[in-house]
Order: C-alpha cells, then structure tokens, then sequence
C-alpha cells in the first residue's frame, strides 16, 4: 500500500476548524511522516487511537478527525490474469496474488500493447538445421562459471533490487557498469539505460548487423521479497541473479567473434536487462510497446529466467536438464531452441510449463514478437527459495548456469547468422 499523497496538516486543520484542539499538535506531525509500510498496514487494521497509544481524553476527538479526513489512499493497479481478464488491485493485492501462484501483466501504463501485433502477421521461419558449430564450439571455450558466481556473489549482495527502492537503482547502476565494461574491453560501444517512472532502469546493449532485423535476449535484473518488498531482504540469487549473469556471459563470450563485433552478422543482436518484472512485467511492457509503436522488427526473444537450481530435479531422481516452456511461446521458435540445445549442450532438454504471464517473453508475445522462454528445470521442479531471504547463491549450481549460457551463445550466433525472409 503506496500513500498518494502527505497529509497537509494546516490545511486539514483549517478545513476542520471544529476538530482543532491543541491536543492534536503533536498527533498530526507525526502522522504525516508514518509512510512505512508496516505502520500504514497498523493503520489500515486498527483504529488510529489504538496504533499510536493515543490518550483516551482525545480519542473521540481524533476519531471524528479521522471520519472526515482521510490519510492516506491505496493507489490501485490494473492487471490482467489471463487474456480479457482486467481487474483494478492494491499493490499489497499484487503481491498476495504472487504469494498465491498467479502471474500478471501490470497494464496501468501500457494499455495499448499488443494493438499493433507488429509481426503477427508474417510468421517467422527458422533455420531446419544447426548451421554454425565450428565457430560456436570455439566460442564456448571463452564461457566462465567462476566469472558468473562472482558477478553473481555481488548482484545478490544487494539488499533487495526492487524496481521501486533505491537499492533497486544502485543495483541497476552496478549491472550497467558490469554490461559497459564488458562492451568497452571489445570495443563494442555501449549499452543505454531505458528509465522508467520508478528507480530501477531497465538496460539494453545492442551490437549492430547488416540489418534491423533483431534477435533479443532477455532476462530480469530485480528481485522481490513478496512478504514486505521495501523492507525484508530479498537477495534473488536465482530469480533472476542467475538469468542476469548468464546472459551477460554469453553476451561477453560472443564478443570474441570479429564478424559479430564489427557489425558482420546478417541480424542485430540485443540483450536485455528488465526492471521491475516481479510488478508485473512492467520493464519488458514499456520496452515492447515502444519497440511495437516505431515498428521494430524482432525476429526472436529468448528470456532467460532462473538458470541455476538443480536440487529439486536431482532429489526427484530425475536427470538433470534444461526445461523449455511449452505453452504461451512461439512453436517454431521453441521447437529450434531444442535442436540448440541437443547440439550445444551437454544435458537434455525437458518440455514443461509455467502459465500466463510467467515472465517477460510474454511481453514480447503480446506485441506480437516470437519469444520463447527456458528454465532451469521442470517447472514443478524449480527452485521454491524464491521471493524470500534464502534465494541465496549457495542453493545454485553453476555448471547447470553454464549450460543455459551455451545454450544462450549457440541461440544468439546462429539467429544472428540467419538469413530471413
């Protein structure tokens, strides 16, 4: 619950001129600066008199003051559960609803995505075969699954990266430079901060090809802890520390390849950091919905969310493998993932299933992008730390880490390679 606005307490009290007594001078003050969620959720469930001990000589004072003014309103949020299904809901709403199972789209600021379905209407054709083995094989030597647990030791480190909080903004800030260093040492430009309202900036790195035709790999930079999000730590060591660092190895491995870094490849490649995915997959929307007004031409999006907990598949007595989403995604985009990892990988891959809404491929899809999302096992396998203090790094599995960062290289080269119509 947000308050949307302080409370104004001279011009309260000159509205409420029969209300005020010298009594209240020191109530009002301190109430204007009750903005913790933990004293607004005291407040919402109790009378004001019993939340600040208030003197029984002016409680029936304070409770007509509090009848007729209100201090705070709770700003409501409109989400869509699955596809027509719009409801308008308190943030504490939204997070009970996670706390529930139940993934969203945040539509308040973006409406009108997918109006446009830029690419709905072409259907994109992938390549039948693996086409560029050689050079992705040599290109797999360069991945380094102690460069990602360091990455990831610091990412986790934050308190909490959610969107709203500062710790949100400086976690942010810490990933672009990690992205600009990684460009900077190739020679490779350097990647932009897409801002949002709130603190948290999503972040795009681009190495340009021949054409605009793009190919986009993504993952989630925040993290949340759904019990109290501004408060309780929330380390998100693989939702997605894991999905972040895994991307950003990938992306620092292609680099090695010339033709990628001097813009030799037929397509675009983009890597993605979102903010605020947890709130609704708020930073995937604005980036698609701005990548649906100007036309863009996306060709492919791999999200890449939670990539490193093996426990749950390996107590089950189940082989380790890479879980590929099966509902909600692009059938032929999918179906060349699995030939991807079959060649690139050194573990099998297993189809599985996350819902409506699970993560910001479905952002790419409303617009009408092909996307396609994997994780690190089957989905009723995976990791159940999450949202909490304990997704910690020690619970991960860094081989497993370095399987989806083949899998991702092996994605980007050969689609950056493709030849579309």
């Amino acid at each position: 619950m947000r308050m949307t606005c302080d409370l104004d307490v001279q011009a309260t009290t000159h509205s409420s001129a029969h209300l005020h007594t010298p009594a209240l001078s020191w109530i009002l003050p301190s109430l204007a600066i009750m903005k913790s969620s933990v004293i607004l959720t005291a407040l919402a469930g109790a009378s004001l008199s019993q939340a600040l001990s208030i003197p029984s000589g002016i409680q029936d004072v304070l409770a007509r003051f509090q009848a007729q003014t209100p201090l705070f309103e709770a700003e409501r949020y409109a989400i869509e559960l699955a596809p027509g299904d719009v409801r308008w809901v308190t943030e504490d709403e939204k997070w009970a609803l996670r706390r529930e199972g139940k993934n969203f789209f945040d539509i308040t600021q973006t409406p009108e995505l997918g109006l446009n379905r830029v690419s709905a209407a072409k259907k994109v054709k992938y390549p039948k075969h693996i086409e560029h083995n050689k050079t992705v094989s040599k290109l797999l030597k360069h991945l380094d699954k102690d460069h990602m647990r360091s990455n990831l030791v610091t990412f986790s480190d934050f308190h909490t990266r959610y969107y709203k909080s500062d710790w949100g903004r400086q976690s942010s800030e810490w990933l672009l430079e990690q992205v600009n260093q990684t460009l900077t040492n190739a020679g490779a430009g350097v990647a932009v901060a897409f801002k949002h309202d709130w603190a948290q900036s999503s972040i795009i790195a681009t190495l340009p090809g021949k054409s605009d035709k793009t190919i986009v790999i993504g993952a989630h930079q925040d993290s949340i802890n759904l019990f109290l999000p501004s408060i309780l730590a929330a380390p998100g060591a693989d939702d997605d520390g894991s999905g972040t660092v895994t991307i950003l190895e990938a992306l620092t491995a292609l680099l090695h390849d010339k033709d990628i870094l001097h813009g030799k490849a037929e397509n675009t490649l983009e890597f993605h950091w979102y903010s605020a995915e947890e709130g609704g997959l708020l930073g995937s929307q604005a980036i698609f919905s701005a990548y649906e007004k100007e036309g863009r031409d996306v060709k492919a999006m791999l999200q890449q969310d939670m990539t490193g907990y093996t426990h749950g598949t390996l107590e089950a007595g189940e082989p380790e493998s890479v879980g590929v989403i099966m509902d909600y995604v692009d059938p032929g985009l999918t179906e060349f993932i699995k030939k991807v990892v079959t060649n690139y990988c050194t573990i099998p891959y297993i189809e599985t299933k996350c819902g409506y809404a699970c993560s910001d491929h479905a952002s790419a899809s409303k617009a009408g992008y092909p996307s396609a999302f994997v994780i690190e096992s089957d989905f009723k396998y995976s990791d159940k730390k999450i949202h909490t203090t304990e997704d910690k790094v020690e619970y991960l599995d860094f081989d497993h880490m370095l399987q989806h960062a083949r899998l991702t290289l092996g994605l980007a080269y050969e689609l950056a390679f493709t030849k579309f119509d």
